[in-house]
């Protein structure tokens, strides 16, 4: 391990970086697709988390198959967290599952990677809403507050800008739709196996966290998995009796007593390394569930907690992975939002905000703005759908 700290760190300036980047990220947004496709009214969430987990292996095995030492796979596992549950429920098979209901609101989230390059990608659905269909009142103010404010924020994601700019611009955003981004919720840097790089973005810091969250300035080159969770509520995470089921290694080192704890550690180093994982994958669940408290009592693993808002509020969430490069932010995962379908009486007002969002995300806007759309407007009119 100590020769890897000689090894100069690779970024996107190089192009096998950026097309290793690319590669996850379509990956992720086909999987992401098919995904979004099985949340319809009886399906179940373990059926589709699995689904999608077996899809993420079955394409990253596809890729780089001549590089036997070429790690790739899965980055993130699956998770369907419905209406109040924020994020991460991924259910093991000997946990209570859901059903999906019409008019639940679906938050897909998953993640793949190509030799350690990180594309994560999070998207929003109501089961059964459609343009013939409409979805309104404060699902549709959630789901278009967290639209709109990671819009915001992919456009501020620019080398020289603080991270705090976007931590602004998605408060304001929500607040036009008198909804509130979830508390301390983290947006993180990616960097080559890790996925949780040193530079983060915080959303709606409480006062601890703004004295204790530092802030940083972006910087060419660098990668972002950019996180926007907002809520109808309060915007404060709490865990309940829902088991964890994602967990992720840590550097941390302690010798494990137990022979069901070293043989389950052992599983975790050279199936999934450092990447997050469910506990799912593993041959024997109730060997798995023995082995990770030893794990997690000495820090070995860290788990993702499975978060909820109260019963009655709504929890919307995007996340996207942005490559900055020298001529600006270059999305690489994330669908579009069928912004038709949501109705709301609510919209950014806010001059600045309506600028910022009717500004072009697109790198390549300079040259092909001058080629106007038949409607007269600029082409990258997605985030300004609804002005």
């Amino acid at each position: 391990m100590a020769d890897d700290k000689d090894v100069a760190e690779k970024t996107i300036a190089e192009d096998l970086v950026v097309t290793k980047y690319k590669m996850a990220g379509e990956i992720v947004n086909r999987v992401l697709k098919q995904v979004l496709d099985k949340c319809v009214a009886g399906a179940s969430v373990r059926e589709i988390c699995e689904f999608g987990d077996s899809l993420l292996l079955e394409e990253t095995g596809k890729v780089f198959k001549k590089e036997k030492d070429l790690k790739k796979g899965i980055a993130f596992p699956t998770c369907v967290s419905v209406n109040n549950c924020i994020c991460h429920y991924s259910p093991v098979p000997s946990e209570a599952d859901y059903t999906l209901k019409d008019e639940d609101v679906a938050k897909v989230d998953l993640g793949a990677h190509v030799d350690g390059f990180i594309a994560v990608v999070a998207h929003t659905v109501v089961v059964g809403g459609s343009s013939d269909n409409k979805v309104t009142g404060r699902k549709a103010d959630v789901i278009l507050a967290a639209h709109y404010a990671s819009q915001a924020a992919l456009r501020l994601l620019k080398a020289g800008n603080e991270t705090y700019a976007v931590t602004d611009a998605v408060q304001k955003v929500a607040e036009a739709y008198k909804c509130k981004p979830v508390e301390g919720m983290l947006s993180h840097q990616l960097k080559q196996f890790k996925i949780d790089g040193e530079k983060t973005i915080i959303q709606n810091p409480s006062d601890a966290q703004k004295k204790e969250h530092e802030k940083f300035e972006f910087d060419k080159y660098e990668v972002y998995a950019m996180d926007v969770l907002i809520s109808t509520g309060e915007g404060v995470g709490k865990e309940a009796d829902t088991r964890v089921s994602i967990y992720k290694k840590t550097d941390e080192i302690y010798q494990l007593k137990l022979k069901a704890s070293r043989m389950f550690y052992s599983e975790v180093r050279t199936k999934h390394g450092v990447m997050p994982f469910n506990l799912r994958g593993f041959s024997a669940e109730s060997k798995a569930k023995l082995g990770v408290v030893e794990c997690v009592n000495h820090k070995l693993i860290e788990p993702f907690q499975v978060l909820y808002e109260k019963p009655a509020e709504i929890v919307a969430h995007f996340k996207f992975t942005v490559l900055l490069m020298p001529n600006g932010p270059h999305k690489i995962t994330g669908l579009p939002l069928e912004t038709d379908v949501y109705q709301s009486a609510h919209s950014v007002t806010d001059p600045e905000l309506k600028s910022l969002l009717n500004s072009s995300a697109n790198p390549k806007a300079g040259k092909k703005k001058k080629k106007k759309s038949e409607s007269g407007e600029p082409m990258e009119t997605e985030a300004a759908a609804a002005f």
